[in-house]
């Protein structure tokens, strides 16, 4: 493991030319104690600048906590109370804040040579917290491990096992589950997917304690351009994964599929008018453990399913324009969309991808 210094906060927000403005008002406070769930997903704003939104489960916006750019993927830690939310591919920082006590959001960000992929996860206890990185030079999948308990320093970082690492998770006993899309990417070169006709997609079991591999999946030759992109872990162990396809659109891929430690993956073959609807891309998936389901959500067609978390069977699929971000609720799923959709609420912003509950 490498160590590397603090972040300088203010220096960060100077050399980025960008305000960081944090702060509930008393309205916002009383109404965050008063919900009886949160959640939290970025949006974008019709000034067009960038926030937080924190949702009540009626799905009212509640209060924003402004960003310094985009963001993709967040992460709450039921252990220490905090969340973070990660820049947007190739961005190089991530925002720690905690919804309920008031505090002032930190600033953390990814060390020269590499940048977030969007996501992270914390330690079931709390104290640490794992980033998937991109050591571009080198076209490797890092996870980088910041201490919680020395305001995020990053203290390390173990090998991701494959490249374009994604979604990531840490599991109750100590597995680190990573989501290897197999695109090669460089900042150079911005977004551009630089690889797709010898993509290498995989999924990954490794400790969380030393990175050490476990397991790794290899997507077989058949299904080398689609991209292991997120995933969920549902209440019986399985890992349930989410994939975007980058090969032809007349293709029809399996788009979900599951997998535990010790056992083989397996694919959801969904119907195929399924899957010519969801665009042979799912950009969300999360789990329902008290239920049993599985949602998934595409903004290609505008459409999110619900699925059996036993054999994957369709029980439902509706449509939602520019469907985005999909989070279990009390009973069945919150989803969301760019148009600004939140369940059953409509708010003038644009939702982003990805939705968690706090």
């Amino acid at each position: 493991m490498i160590s590397t210094p603090l972040i300088d906060r203010r220096a960060f927000l100077r050399s980025a030319g960008l305000a960081f403005v944090a702060g509930l008002g008393p309205r916002s406070a009383f109404a965050l104690e008063r919900a009886d769930a949160v959640y939290a997903s970025g949006i974008k704003r019709s000034d067009g600048k960038f926030a937080i939104g924190l949702v009540s489960e009626a799905g009212s916006l509640i209060a924003e906590i402004a960003l310094p750019g985009r963001i993709h993927g967040l992460c709450h830690s039921v252990a220490n109370g905090l969340s973070v939310a990660f820049a947007r591919r190739p961005g190089t920082f991530a925002v720690v804040f905690d919804a309920k006590n008031h505090v002032e959001p930190r600033i953390i960000a990814a060390p020269e040579g590499r940048h977030y992929f969007g996501h992270g996860a914390f330690s079931p206890d709390g104290k640490l917290f794992y980033a998937s990185e991109n050591n571009f030079d080198a076209n490797a999948g890092m996870i980088g491990i910041y201490d919680c308990l020395s305001g995020f320093e990053r203290v390390g970082e173990v090998p991701a096992h494959g490249i374009g690492t994604h979604d990531i998770t840490v599991t109750e006993d100590g597995l680190l589950v990573i989501a290897n899309g197999g695109i090669e990417t460089h900042p150079d070169f911005g977004r551009t997917k630089l690889n797709l006709d010898h993509m290498e997609p995989s999924l990954v079991l490794a400790d969380a304690r030393t990175g050490t591999l476990l397991e790794k999946h290899v997507l077989p030759p058949e299904l080398r351009q689609l991209s292991t992109r997120h995933l969920d872990v549902a209440a019986d162990g399985r890992v349930w994964f989410a994939c975007q396809y980058e090969g032809p659109r007349t293709d029809r891929p399996p788009l979900v599929g599951h997998f535990a430690k010790g056992v083989a993956v397996s694919y959801v073959h969904l119907p195929d008018e399924t899957t010519d609807r969801l665009g042979n891309y799912v950009g969300a998936i999360a789990v329902n453990r008290t239920e049993g389901r599985v949602g998934i959500a595409s903004p290609k067609s505008g459409l999110w399913a619900v699925l059996d978390g036993r054999d994957g069977r369709l029980l439902s699929e509706t449509v939602l324009p520019d469907a985005a971000g999909i989070a279990p609720s009390r009973t069945g799923f919150a989803v969301s969309s760019y148009r600004g959709d939140f369940l059953d609420q409509h708010s003038k912003v644009a939702w982003d991808q990805h939705i968690i509950r706090l």
